[in-house]
């Protein structure tokens, strides 16, 4: 028994070394994860070493900062998380006045891809709003709609601006294209996702009205099998999926309390997809509870220092104006986008 106990304790302290050099690059503070933290650290090494694929996992507490990881700066195969990027651009262009959400896109023939999304089926010369666009790209994941707005800003743009913020393995290499190479054209990894969403949940994301939107958005995500499912009914979540052939993907940002954490868990070289939902499920109910369990850690340590920016998600009683100026203050926005605020097509 005695050396059973000695042979259990030595797996820990692996997986726990193992966690802390997969970190490595990211917050030296993850290196020294506190309480229930480093309990996740140590869980999320040993569900990495058992997983269907090859995994790039990060979860960030961002009251405190700290984050863990695992393989968070391997590029992967992005599949339909890349449409966050494309977002992002477009609100930066929102943001400098070169459209706002009323314009008309139209479709043209080369936008069709008809891997995911009804858009493709719809009549060439067919005129859609910014802000139908982007709902459809998000929450519909509507690849038609996303090769229209790609159009419409640029990919050298999107490749830009994602370099400009830090993003080191995030690119598009072409359009969403499900019948060609797509799992080497759309590229990204953990890291560089939580990097996005934490500042997107800091409302530091181009300004505060363009990270509340982009998170009421985000939140009207209809597809939810993966990070949401597992998770306590009711809990809000803003996040974007992905999935291709043998890649699955979610990444978001957790409403947990007053005190959210972002999330990427990326699968890829699945053995099934049956597996990944079952791999990225376990995580994600494993990072909420230590989270939750973090939280009262934290409480009754006084451990930390307190947010210096708002965290709580947005009043979801309010008006959304989606057609504000961008010289707006972001006063609340709501976590959904109403179907009523989306002008007729």
């Amino acid at each position: 028994m005695a050396a059973m106990r000695s042979l259990r304790r030595t797996f820990v302290a692996v997986v726990v070394l193992l966690c802390v050099i997969s970190a490595s690059g990211l917050r030296a503070q993850a290196a020294f994860a506190p309480g229930p933290l480093g309990t996740l650290q140590a869980e999320l090494a040993a569900m990495s070493m058992h997983a269907p694929g090859n995994v790039g996992i990060m979860v960030e507490d961002l009251t405190t900062g700290l984050s863990t990881s695992v393989n968070a700066n391997r590029a992967m195969p992005a599949a339909s998380t890349i449409k966050i990027p494309v977002m992002v651009e477009v609100f930066e262009r929102l943001a400098q006045g070169a459209f706002d959400l009323n314009r008309l896109v139209t479709l043209e023939p080369r936008d069709r891809d008809w891997g995911w999304g009804d858009l493709a089926d719809a009549r060439t010369g067919s005129r859609y709003s910014v802000s139908k666009l982007l709902t459809l790209m998000i929450t519909e994941s509507d690849n038609t709609a996303t090769n229209m707005l790609i159009r419409l800003v640029g990919r050298r743009a999107i490749n830009r601006e994602m370099a400009e913020l830090g993003l080191q393995q995030t690119l598009l290499h072409d359009d969403i294209r499900s019948d060609g190479p797509i799992r080497y054209a759309l590229r990204s990894s953990a890291s560089d996702m939580v990097r996005l969403l934490t500042a997107m949940a800091r409302f530091q994301l181009i300004d505060p009205w363009s990270s509340r939107s982009m998170i009421a958005i985000l939140t009207g995500q209809h597809h939810n099998g993966l990070l949401p499912e597992p998770l306590p009914p009711g809990t809000t979540i803003a996040h974007k999926t992905g999935e291709l052939h043998d890649t699955l993907n979610d990444v978001g940002i957790v409403y947990l309390n007053s005190e959210p954490y972002a999330i990427a868990v990326m699968a890829t070289n699945l053995s099934t997809l049956d597996a990944g939902y079952r791999f990225i499920r376990g995580v994600s109910r494993l990072a909420y509870d230590e989270l939750q369990r973090f939280g009262t850690w934290r409480e009754a340590n006084s451990f930390g220092p307190a947010p210096a920016f708002e965290l709580a998600p947005a009043n979801p009683t309010s008006d959304l104006r989606m057609w504000s100026p961008p010289s707006e203050p972001a006063t609340a926005l709501p976590l959904t986008v109403p179907a009523e605020t989306i002008p007729p097509t």
